[in-house]
Parts: C-alpha cells; sequence; structure tokens
C-alpha cells in the first residue's frame, strides 16, 4: 500500500465546518450533520480506511472485480483528457468528438487487487453512464453510454499477462441505452432494462438467428418517469421464483420477462418519494436463506420530489431522505417496512458484506445526482443487520476523510475488504478552484471483522485448487484453519461480484448456503465443513462468485468458485 490513514472526529468536523456554502442548508440540517460527526468522533466507531492509491489517472464512474483478483475501473471518453497516458503512443481518433478529436489518455484501467498496481486500458466507445453484467465464462460484458457508445457492446476477457484490453461492437443494441440496468439470467444472457426514453428492455447478447433484436415494450417504466425521470438506472434483482423484481421512482412490479407479463404490482414505498436516478438511492436483495422460500429487497435513501430542480436553479441543497423501504417480495400480500437510517443520504451505495450485513458508503446528505447539484459529503459509512431486530440494525462506522459524491462506486473484494473510488462532480476534471475535486483516488474499507481482535476467529481456506468447480445441488466441502469455532457457529457464504456505477450494483448476490457442522479432521488438525451448491440457475446463475466460510461472524479470506 502506498500509504494508509485513519480518520478521526476532528477531521470530520473540519470537513463540515470548512465548507462555507452551507449557508444554503437549513439550520436544522446543519444540527443533523454536526451531531453526525459527534457521534463519529465519540462511538466505537468500526472499521478503517486505508489509502491505496493517490491516482490512477481515471475517475471510478464504474467498477467491477473480475476472478482474476482485478479490477475493471472506467469513465466517460468525451470530456477531454484523462491523468493517464495511453501506452505505446496509442491515441483514440474520434472525429466526432466534440471535447477532443485525438486522444492519447486512457479512460480504463485495470487494477490489480494483490500488487497494488494499474495499467490503462484502450477504451474507444464512449461508456458514460452505461451499464454491465459478467457472462458465465467470467468475461465482462458491458453495453451502452452516450454519443458513439449508446448501442456499444464491450466485452473484456480476463488474463493474467498484461495482454487483455477492451473488445467493442458499436452497434450491438437494437436501440441506445444511457442510464440503463443489466441483470443477468439463468441461461446467462443478460436483459437489458430501460435507460433515457427507453420504456422497454431487450436481450445481449442476441441470438446466432436474431431473433431477439427487437425491443419489448415495458409501460412501467413509462408509467413511473416524471418531470425530472426519478425512474433511470431502475433497480432489478432476480427473484427466487425467476421473475424480476424492478423498482422504478417510488413503486416496483414483479416481470416474467418471459411472457412479458406483470405478474405482481407492488404498493407504492410510504411517503411517495423517488428512489432512483437523479434521486439516486441505492438497492439490494438481502441475502438469501439455505433453500430460500422467501426473499427481501431494501432500498435506502434518495433525494425527496423537488430536490433535483432547487439545486438546478441555485435554489438551495434539499435534507437528503433518511429512510429505508423493506420488502418481502415473495409474499403475496407484500408490504413496505420502513425504518431510519442514523443519517441522510443520496447517491450511496450499498455493499453485501461475505458477514450477511449490508454496507452503506459513499454519498451526500442534501441535494441530488447531476453535475455539481450535492452538498456535504457523507464521510461515515453505516453497516446495517438485517437479522437484528428493527431499531437495531445500523451501526455507524470510522469516518473517512475523502468526499465521494456523484461518479463513485464501490465494490466488495475477495479479501472482504471494500474497494472505493470515484466522485466528480464536474463536467470535465476540476482539481482546483472548487469545493470537491474530481477524485482519482482508491481507498480500501475494511470492516471490522478485519480487525486484529478477531484473528482467533478468522478462517483460513486451504482448500484447492481455486476456482472450486461446482455443480447445481451438489455438495462439496472446504477445509480451513481457525484459533477456534465461534458460538455461533460455522457458515458459508456465497456472492456474486457486482457492476458498480451510480449507486447501484448490479447483479449483486449474496446466498447463506446450507451446511453441516464444522468437525477438526484427524489428521491435519484442520476443520472441514461440508455445504451445498445452490440448487439452480435461478438462485445462482451460471458463473463466478467468491466463496467465504465465516466463522461466529469472522469471514474468511474467499476463494473463487465456478458454478454450472
Amino acid at each position: 500500500m502506498t500509504g494508509e490513514h485513519s480518520s478521526t472526529g476532528g477531521s470530520a468536523m473540519t470537513s463540515i465546518m470548512g465548507h462555507s456554502r452551507l449557508v444554503f442548508l437549513p439550520i436544522p440540517l446543519l444540527l443533523l450533520l454536526l451531531l453526525e460527526t459527534l457521534v463519529a468522533a465519540t462511538a466505537a466507531g468500526g472499521g478503517q480506511w486505508a489509502l491505496l492509491q493517490r491516482t490512477i489517472g481515471v475517475s471510478a464512474m464504474h467498477m467491477q472485480l473480475l476472478h482474476n483478483d482485478r479490477v475493471v475501473v472506467f469513465d466517460r471518453t468525451d470530456f477531454g483528457r484523462s491523468n493517464l497516458s495511453l501506452p505505446d503512443g496509442k491515441c483514440r481518433n474520434d472525429p466526432d468528438d466534440k471535447a477532443l478529436r485525438v486522444d492519447c489518455t486512457a479512460h480504463s484501467v485495470e487494477y490489480d487487487v494483490a500488487a497494488n498496481t494499474f495499467r490503462p486500458l484502450m477504451l474507444l466507445t464512449d461508456a458514460w453512464c452505461s451499464s454491465g453484467t459478467v457472462a458465465p465464462d467470467g468475461t465482462l460484458v458491458q453495453t451502452g453510454g452516450f454519443n458513439d457508445g449508446e448501442r456499444a457492446s464491450r466485452t473484456f476477457r480476463p488474463c493474467d499477462d498484461c495482454g487483455c484490453n477492451w473488445v467493442e461492437v458499436p452497434q450491438a443494441l437494437a436501440v441506445r441505452r444511457w442510464y440503463a440496468t443489466n441483470q443477468i439470467l439463468p441461461d446467462g444472457r443478460a436483459i437489458v432494462v430501460g435507460g433515457r426514453r427507453q420504456f422497454n428492455y431487450e436481450f445481449y447478447p442476441k441470438s446466432p438467428d436474431a431473433s431477439d433484436l427487437r425491443t419489448i415494450a415495458l409501460p412501467f417504466l413509462r408509467d413511473t418517469r416524471d418531470a425530472v425521470e426519478n425512474n433511470l438506472y431502475p433497480f432489478v434483482h432476480l427473484n427466487i421464483d425467476g421473475n424480476l423484481f424492478i423498482f422504478a421512482n417510488n413503486r416496483a412490479i414483479l416481470l416474467d420477462y418471459t411472457k412479458n407479463t406483470v405478474v405482481k404490482t407492488y404498493p407504492k414505498m410510504p411517503g411517495g418519494e423517488p428512489r432512483n436516478y437523479p434521486s439516486s438511492g441505492s438497492s439490494v436483495l438481502l441475502p438469501l436463506k439455505p433453500s430460500p422460500t422467501e426473499a427481501e429487497v431494501l432500498i435506502c435513501g434518495g433525494a425527496p420530489m423537488g430536490s433535483y430542480v432547487q439545486a438546478l436553479q441555485s435554489r438551495g441543497f434539499v435534507r437528503a431522505l433518511d429512510t429505508c423501504g423493506r420488502i418481502k417480495i415473495t409474499e403475496a400480500a407484500a408490504s413496505w417496512s420502513m425504518e431510519k437510517m442514523p443519517v441522510p443520504r443520496v447517491m450511496g451505495d450499498m455493499v453485501l458484506l461475505p458477514s450477511g450485513e449490508v454496507l452503506m458508503i459513499n454519498g451526500a446528505a442534501a441535494g441530488t445526482a447531476g453535475w455539481e447539484l450535492a452538498r456535504d459529503p457523507v464521510l461515515t459509512p453505516v453497516v446495517y443487520r438485517p437479522d437484528s431486530p428493527a431499531g437495531a440494525r445500523f451501526d455507524v462506522q470510522r469516518p473517512s476523510t475523502t468526499p465521494r459524491l456523484y461518479h463513485s462506486t464501490a465494490v466488495l473484494l475477495r479479501d472482504g475488504r471494500v474497494l472505493v473510488g470515484g466522485s466528480n462532480p464536474h463536467v470535465n476534471y476540476k482539481f482546483s478552484g472548487v469545493e470537491f475535486p474530481t477524485e482519482l483516488s482508491l481507498e480500501a474499507f475494511s470492516p471490522a471483522y478485519l480487525s486484529p481482535a478477531y484473528s482467533a476467529l478468522r478462517p483460513r481456506i486451504v482448500t484447492s485448487p481455486s476456482p472450486i468447480r461446482l455443480s447445481y445441488g451438489k455438495r462439496f466441502r472446504l477445509h480451513f484453519t481457525a484459533g477456534a469455532v465461534g458460538d455461533e457457529g460455522v457458515r458459508v457464504t456465497m456472492v456474486a461480484p457486482s457492476f458498480a456505477t451510480h449507486s447501484f450494483s448490479m447483479n449483486q448476490r449474496l446466498l447463506v448456503l446450507e451446511t453441516e457442522a464444522a468437525a477438526k479432521t484427524a489428521d491435519s488438525g484442520a476443520y472441514q465443513v461440508m455445504a451445498m451448491a445452490p440448487a439452480s440457475a435461478i438462485l445462482a446463475p451460471s458463473g463466478y462468485y467468491m466463496v467465504f466460510v465465516v466463522n461466529g461472524g469472522v469471514p474468511s479470506e474467499s476463494n473463487w468458485a465456478h458454478i454450472q
């Protein structure tokens, strides 16, 4: 690591008090923000922050971890030069690019987690506000964007040397897709849902006979569009029945995409406030239990109706939403249960942790998504514990010192840390003369379970090789070492690496597997645990997953596994 720092309550106070432009904020919000800082300063504040790279030359608008433990990071291509040159004199030549027709800088990098190094990648088409999935073979499949990238597909196949790069097809999609959402399906294809002025969906890749080139209308997306949209980057989750839960603005449906039939319409979330871009809350499918019979979705944060227009017209920055809605999407009479977060948050990211908790990180306490439309960064992450009693689920963590606002991202790494990057609330890269400069750094947040205090419980998987080959519904054995088995016992969790952008991690999924009690092996002194792989591709679409042993709530470093 190039450097490490732990944030303190004092630095968080300086961050808040140093923002002279907070005159736009109402007095109650100022008091709330000061209270947030005091809580962070006086509470134990779990977790640790470490600076990994002061600059990677590119702001991390999009991030995806791949199964070679490298993270593909990329930004737009249409704003001019980045801070990282392409190698060997390479340049991107685009006569239609209004910012820079000949651009010899990179707009994408590959970050090597183990080595803490990065290298530039050649991105030709504009991937601004695009979407993605990982195919069953581990290839990043990325679609849409702006300008020459609006109908493009881009693939990145991971390799162990430096020979991998983007492969792009400019006219791969049926229509332009800007601010769309992708979800991997049980058959290995991706469904691409919505986007600006696209009230439909399509599939990718296309079939060889071109029978699925057309788009399929989804009136729900038109119905949820308001004066400032608020239905972009819809939250899409694959339900345990194979249908898709789709949330846009303030309401949701369950879609049978094979028949283009809405099989369920859920009640509007209480309060009726928008949660999707540009109001930009965040959403996760909560961890699925062994042989699940129910599934729950959690949606947190966002911006009240009118926030975007008020900020755009320089009339101030409205306090972000401080509520979460939780719903059992499998229930016949599903209803929302509302909870209040410790702090308001818009443009936050929610990351499923291998322990089964949810990390809320990044974002702002006032304003909305958009160029320079937010104020007061929320520096304190919060851990949400789904299985704790209502009213006791939130735990404020140690604050960062780096604001992560519009166009910031966070992804889970195989060792249990969370990689955090991005934040560029400007049309171009700006490093001076602005309140929140463009951020090119990468940090890691280490949740409390990585504290040395838990070293005796921390398991270490000794099963080889990696990746583990799994078959649906079949048992597999993991060997691990640990100082002792915790009172909560041993679980095995399986996490899909997600595509993170604009406060939503597409394809994010955590399964708690059916396991037998861990037992010590007679010969080696290590432990072994038998686990059952998910029963079908509906529960776990084919592909690569991180498999963790969790001992007394403390996860191991994971092994990669491939299921098919």
